[in-house]
């Protein structure tokens, strides 16, 4: 592949501001399994997040965008030209969600705003056109948000990591960075290992054919292609950060790509809180920018079903130092959790259809 494959912004960008937010609600795998399988067999994490009663995609994109907007410190909210809000579930089939994501945080009306869909990808996806539109120099600043309350059929393998939480990017120029793009590369196919019709409440899942064909060949492919292309290797990246729908998928892609444990350890979150969809690599990547030093790299590499996975580079500047403590850490959020039984849990996520 050559270098004129990456996807590279004419002017240089980076992040300027970022932040997460993850529900406090916490449902433990094993509780899953004691009401499903009789506490038999093992569980694929350790427990879920869950949303409160009161808690969406909108409001979790929210405190996500408000907490990068806190990290970026002077970006006044009225020069955001773009906020893109990438999610699986969407409280409104007609009404965006980034509408009412633009207006709490003041960036209306001279904004552009855009709701996006391509299962767990969709927060790459609007984190990659915010580059664009930033690079262009259409705009200054762009937001890009993933943000999710995933759904699942109770009793079904996803009841298990299926979960909540959102990670937010303001996009600006290079010079007033926290972590600069250095390039992008996405890969996608028609492959339907993951899909829910219209009317449908929970997706279908193709069982093992979500892992060979689908997570671990696209997102091989986005990164190798996207290293060999930028003439990097596994061991210049001090982190990568991938998608995460349980444990060992991104340990053993790590591990066929040439990753070590301790590259991917601080972005591995789903064992504590689950696979957050739209929000699952972003997220990875907010706990990696929590400890990033200056000049470190990180691979992020997303994969949404359907399929495809996009890659980054991107490389950390000074100004992680100085802005990393202006908003909650991801790790705040995952320690500040409270425990909740099944009944709670089907309760909150009205699971059960009363007429």
């Amino acid at each position: 592949m050559s270098e004129a494959e990456v996807l590279k912004p004419d002017r240089p960008v980076g992040i300027v501001g970022y932040g997460s937010y993850v529900p406090r609600y916490r449902l433990p795998a094993a509780e899953v399994a004691r009401v499903w399988s009789g506490g038999q067999g093992r569980t694929p994490i350790t427990e879920k997040s869950v949303p409160g009663p009161d808690e969406d995609a909108v409001t979790i994109a929210l405190e996500a965008a408000r907490n990068a907007l806190a990290r970026a410190g002077s970006v006044d909210p009225a020069r955001i030209r773009a906020v893109w809000v990438g999610s699986e579930s969407h409280p409104y089939a007609v009404k965006p969600t980034s509408t009412i994501v633009a207006e709490a945080i003041g960036a209306t009306p001279a904004t552009q705003a855009g709701d996006w869909e391509f299962a767990c990808k969709a927060g790459t996806e609007a984190f990659q056109a915010a580059v664009g539109f930033v690079g262009s120099g259409m705009a200054r600043y762009a937001l890009a948000i993933g943000a999710d309350t995933a759904q699942a059929r109770p009793g079904d393998a996803l009841d298990y990591t299926a979960a909540a939480g959102g990670a937010a990017y303001l996009l600006g120029p290079a010079d007033e960075s926290l972590a600069v793009v250095e390039g992008s590369f996405s890969y996608v196919t028609d492959t339907p290992d993951f899909w829910r019709r219209a009317y449908q409440h929970y997706p279908s899942h193709g069982g093992r054919f979500t892992g060979q064909p689908a997570y671990f060949h696209h997102i091989i492919h986005a990164a190798r292609r996207l290293m060999e292309a930028m003439d990097t290797r596994p061991e210049d990246y001090a982190y990568a950060v991938f998608h995460q729908p349980n444990v060992k998928f991104p340990q053993t892609v790590a591990r066929r790509l040439g990753f070590t444990p301790e590259q991917i350890g601080p972005g591995l979150l789903v064992d504590r809180i689950g696979n957050t969809y739209a929000a699952s690599s972003l997220i990875g990547l907010t706990a990696v920018l929590d400890q990033a030093r200056p000049g470190d790299r990180i691979l992020l590499v997303s994969f949404g079903s359907g399929a495809g996975s996009d890659a980054i580079s991107l490389q950390v500047t000074d100004a992680i130092e100085e802005r990393r403590d202006r908003a909650p850490c991801t790790e705040d959020y995952i320690a500040r959790r409270k425990p909740i039984d099944y009944a709670t849990y089907v309760r909150q996520r009205r699971l059960l259809m009363m007429k």
